[in-house]
């Protein structure tokens, strides 16, 4: 079997290239672990921030903040879910500064009428055209358009946001639908309860 010392760089795995870089401080490993994520967390924060500028100040502070907690890294998650937590909570936190707003991802959990606990299927956000949708995240608290963005844009898994935002499953799937709720309620409040209509009409 191959040895991590005879093989490429660009072959290894984020654990390897972690575990290297721990034991060596050769920051070529590093380096690799930085270009393989870069272009997603750049898109990331493009997504969050809509601010070129602000996006590639941002992917540079990231990446040094993962690099100066790459030894706490314990493989509960994968890098890259560890990685998307870190770029989303420095995004967040960046929204949360610049509109003085509180991160609010729902209201009291523990206070949910019959009425809210409807579910909202999918079809509410996937049908919506692209450009009502975006004006639609856009007034969304930046936890809620956070959790949307994570669970149909990024395609993650809801373990994978609990690992992200460190809670259980079910406080998550809660989220989601109180986030859709309100993803609702703002799409007719903004066109006037015209037909939601697929992208492809």
């Amino acid at each position: 079997m191959t040895s991590t010392a005879t093989r490429k760089v660009k072959d290894l795995t984020d654990s390897e290239l972690i575990s290297l870089y721990l034991r060596d401080q050769n920051t070529v490993y590093f380096t690799q672990l930085y270009n393989r994520y870069k272009g997603k967390v750049f898109a990331k924060c493009i997504s969050m921030l809509a601010d070129e500028g602000l996006a590639r100040d941002a992917t540079q502070d990231i990446f040094i903040k993962v690099l100066l907690n790459l030894s706490r890294f314990t493989e509960q998650s994968s890098f890259s879910t560890w990685v998307y937590s870190i770029t989303y909570n420095y995004c967040i936190d960046m929204i949360r500064r610049k509109k003085k707003v509180p991160l609010i991802f729902t209201e009291d959990i523990g206070k949910v009428s019959k009425e809210t606990e409807a579910e909202i299927p999918d079809s509410v956000l996937l049908e919506m055209k692209q450009e009502r949708l975006a004006k639609v995240l856009e007034h969304l608290p930046p936890g809620d358009k956070a959790i949307l963005m994570m669970k149909y844009i990024d395609d993650l898994q809801i373990r994978d946001i609990g690992d992200i935002l460190g809670k259980s499953e079910s406080a998550i799937k809660m989220q989601i639908m109180r986030a859709k709720q309100k993803a609702q309620s703002i799409y007719d409040e903004l066109f006037s309860g015209d037909p939601i209509e697929s992208s492809g009409n």
